[in-house]
């Protein structure tokens, strides 16, 4: 009885005597459907087992080397997630300098508003004091005319002439 290589064997050799040029006509693919239900299933395991075991440890390794890639992209991602918050911070502090330097620059402005609020106040106190000085002054002065015309008015009176009474 004749095993899977045999069979195989006699339809290469038919193959290759089909594909010859003198044939008569015949597609090369006429005859494979017939030939595929031919093939033994063993033949079709021994091929896989081999074919897998020809290109498995290639593919293992290729897994083996992506999953490697993946942690190596993941390390740099977190990495680069960690130098982004970085700067970030760094924005932040330039920020809260920047802030901190017009705090000072309104605190100067205020410094110098209230600074100026006093002395105006200081002004003001003096400027009511004089007032208050020139109207008592003036008031004094008035008095002192009132005072003086009175007495001119007394003066005059006593002045006039009265006439004599008749005793």
């Amino acid at each position: 009885m004749a095993g899977p290589l045999d069979v195989k064997a006699g339809e290469a050799a038919r193959t290759v005597g089909d594909l010859a040029p003198d044939s008569n006509n015949q597609s090369p693919d006429e005859g494979l459907i017939e030939d595929f239900a031919t093939v033994d299933k063993k033949a079709v395991e021994q091929l896989a087992e081999g074919l897998i075991s020809h290109y498995l440890p290639d593919l293992q390794r290729s897994k083996l080397a992506l999953k490697e890639l993946t942690q190596n992209q993941e390390v740099l991602l977190e990495t680069l997630q960690q130098e982004i918050s970085k700067f970030k911070e760094c924005n932040s502090v330039l920020d809260i300098n920047m802030l901190f330097s017009e705090a000072k620059y309104y605190h100067n402005k205020l410094v110098n508003v209230r600074k100026e609020m006093m002395m105006l106040h200081d002004k003001t106190s003096k400027l009511k004091k004089r007032a208050l000085r020139l109207q008592q002054k003036r008031q004094k002065e008035e008095l002192e005319r009132e005072q003086q015309r009175e007495k001119e008015l007394e003066r005059e009176k006593q002045l006039t002439a009265k006439p004599a009474k008749r005793t």
